[in-house]
């Protein structure tokens, strides 16, 4: 009998995907022995309306290349190809259903699991592994949430918004993403004002 895949999914806008992404993806990788991290870029993100966000294509193109080079980690095109907003809840239908699924989510987006779309679904066919951030209190997720497991990663304040503010302010963002990525918002000229 083969042994079931056991695989963490990484979501989020990834606008653009930056090393704290990298670090929660192999910290949820070594302490829950997962076979693969798969980095799953949100098509139109739902918690996103009125926001702006960079094109799914470009979004997906940096997701890629974040990950390239690391064998267990794998970027997926899924939600970018989906029309309308993307859901978790679909998302995971989509997924085999003998693999066995695990949500690596930071606290703050775990905290706000209850209000998703088909949030008992989600909790149903996935186990939830939680990234700490800071602000966000461990009891208040506690409460809401079954937490497998709270991951032991080192806080990087860190996000998506300070990289695109600091590229638009022409400071520097090399080593908050990887080359490859750097590289790409360089040649395409994101995030400049």
């Amino acid at each position: 009998m083969l042994a079931r895949v056991r695989s963490g999914l990484l979501g989020g806008t990834f606008d653009p995907p930056h090393i704290a992404h990298l670090l929660a993806g192999e910290v949820a990788y070594r302490q829950l022995g997962l076979d693969r991290v798969v980095f799953i870029p949100a098509g139109s993100p739902w918690q996103k309306a009125g926001r702006k966000v960079s094109s799914a294509h470009h979004r997906w193109v940096m997701s890629h290349l974040a990950v390239d080079g690391v064998d267990y980690f794998e970027a997926d095109e899924r939600e970018v190809h989906r029309d309308g907003w993307t859901y978790t809840a679909d998302t995971l239908d989509s997924f085999d259903p003998a693999e066995e699924l695990v949500l690596i989510l930071g606290a703050d987006a775990a905290r706000g699991l209850p209000t998703w779309d088909r949030s008992a679904d989600v909790l149903a066919r996935a186990q939830v592994a939680v990234v700490p951030r800071p602000g966000v209190d461990r009891s208040e997720v506690d409460s809401l949430v079954k937490v497998e497991r709270w991951l032991d990663m080192p806080a990087l304040p860190l996000s998506g918004t300070l990289i695109r503010q600091r590229a638009a302010a022409g400071l520097g963002i090399r080593f908050l993403v990887t080359e490859q990525v750097y590289q790409y918002l360089d040649e395409q000229k994101l995030y400049r004002s």
